[in-house]
């Protein structure tokens, strides 16, 4: 089966909790054999994104579609150069890793006392955060004026007996109260599923 076709999304699916089992699903199999995050994340980003868009009940390409889905990793994760001058990698931030969607935020500050946002609140705890008006949390980064709501799921790496955070899958919409809790039970199956697909 041709990659692309991963996004196909089957008649029979109606709900939320049906269509996050089916992404998890076409996820799994566009992850076997694989295990660099990088590619990883970047496939998850697109099917995410391409799935949405193609679900016209609850998203689609209308008010209420989703305009941005990827991912935010810890800076300190990401590859050193190999060929120009090393540069160190940054421990107090999350770096933009891939994503769908408009051009969007560099970088988000995570020390303590320094951040911002919804992508660092989710990272600092350690839990997803649904935020159905985005213009109504503190500190809110606006990449995209047209984002109205958001969701933001840590990617947790249970290792060695503690558990670690390794950055952040997140999701705007274009609506108000874009996200719920079945939203929320199908991408914390899925940050899981990227995290334990990878090597990091």
């Amino acid at each position: 089966m041709p990659h692309a076709d991963s996004v196909y999304l089957p008649g029979y699916i109606q709900t939320k909790t049906e269509f996050w089992d089916h992404v998890h699903l076409q996820l799994q199999a566009l992850l076997e054999d694989q295990r660099y995050w990088v590619s990883n994340l970047s496939n998850a980003a697109s099917l995410i994104y391409s799935s949405l868009s193609a679900f016209s009940k609850y998203f689609g390409d209308s008010e209420r579609a989703v305009n941005w889905a990827g991912f935010y990793v810890r800076g300190d994760l990401f590859p050193r150069p190999r060929i120009c001058k090393e540069s160190p990698l940054p421990d107090d931030k999350l770096l933009l890793g891939p994503f769908c969607g408009k051009p969007a935020c560099q970088f988000i500050p995570v020390a303590p006392g320094k951040e911002r946002g919804v992508c660092a609140a989710a990272y600092l705890k350690g839990e997803t955060l649904l935020v159905p008006d985005v213009e109504a949390y503190p500190g809110h980064i606006a990449c995209d004026g047209e984002t109205k709501s958001e969701i933001v799921c840590p990617l947790l790496l249970e290792h060695e007996g503690s558990t670690m955070v390794l950055g952040v899958l997140d999701l705007d919409c274009l609506a108000l109260n874009g996200f719920d809790e079945e939203d929320k039970a199908g991408l914390e199956k899925i940050a899981k599923l990227v995290v334990n697909s990878s090597d990091w």
